[in-house]
């Protein structure tokens, strides 16, 4: 296992070709971009970010998912292709800039009358978008999100027999806020899982740092190992969950601590 940042921690704090030195610069070993708007899908922007993320390592790349996830799965046809013509330009950005996986989020369900997902109805457009992603050797990796298309435990196992080639993301704060324990989204990715979203929370139930909260880590980290992870541990927190910069390292330095005692 590895520490890392996502940019999101710095979002309105910088721009992300400002966010990639910045981290560098603290020591962290791995990221992932949180593209944030259409321009910075295009080869120019992406080909700054590689000039700019040092020693960085990419584990993956995440976009503003309204702007066109939802829309790969739509039933109108010239809705679904422009929403593939985005999703090509994100992943060749992806390619570009050394990102090795996308984390998905796919349809919303914001109503309140959303239905169940059927793995066997997704299984299509899920394999055109895991073939766009794989031109770009770009994983696609399914992230457990309260307001998407993985909002409960049950859909990644039988999904995943559908596309074999699909990873998990698991990301615990998300995974509280749907209402379901982390270790039943664990146990439906065990052997997929990809990487991992980590924030702490406090007492009173307010997001922060990993390592400034009551979140017990190292039973995640462990439980972790034990479903077969070996991968990026990326801290996700808003910009206004923490002060100074330097604090985003001595949380990476937390979470190492943790990695070499179960290790």
């Amino acid at each position: 296992m590895v520490s890392g940042v996502s940019t999101a921690c710095l979002f309105q704090r910088e721009m992300n070709e400002d966010a990639l030195p910045i981290l560098n610069r603290l020591g962290v070993r791995s990221t992932e971009i949180f593209l944030t708007t259409y321009s910075e899908y295009r080869e120019e922007f992406a080909r700054l970010l590689a000039a700019r993320r040092g020693d960085l390592r990419v584990n993956s790349v995440h976009v503003l998912n309204t702007q066109f996830e939802p829309q790969l799965f739509a039933a109108h046809p010239r809705a679904q292709a422009d929403a593939f013509r985005v999703l090509e330009e994100a992943m060749r950005a992806a390619e570009i800039f050394g990102a090795e996986r996308y984390t998905f989020h796919g349809i919303t369900r914001l109503k309140k009358n959303s239905v169940p997902p059927q793995p066997e109805k997704l299984a299509g457009a899920f394999s055109k978008i895991l073939d766009v992603c794989a031109q770009h050797n770009v994983r696609l990796c399914l992230e457990t999100v309260h307001w998407a298309l993985y909002n409960e435990p049950g859909l990644f196992r039988p999904l995943s027999k559908l596309c074999p080639s699909l990873a998990g993301v698991l990301d615990v704060k998300q995974a509280r806020l749907s209402g379901y324990p982390y270790p039943m989204y664990i146990r439906d990715m065990e052997g997929h899982i990809s990487h991992v979203h980590l924030s702490d929370v406090d007492e009173n139930g307010r997001i922060c740092l990993p390592g400034c909260g009551i979140f017990d880590f190292e039973e995640c980290l462990r439980r972790l190992q034990d479903a077969g992870f070996d991968g990026a541990l990326l801290i996700e927190v808003y910009p206004q969950d923490y002060a100074e910069y330097a604090q985003l390292r001595r949380s990476c330095d937390f979470l190492d601590e943790i990695i070499y005692k179960i290790s």
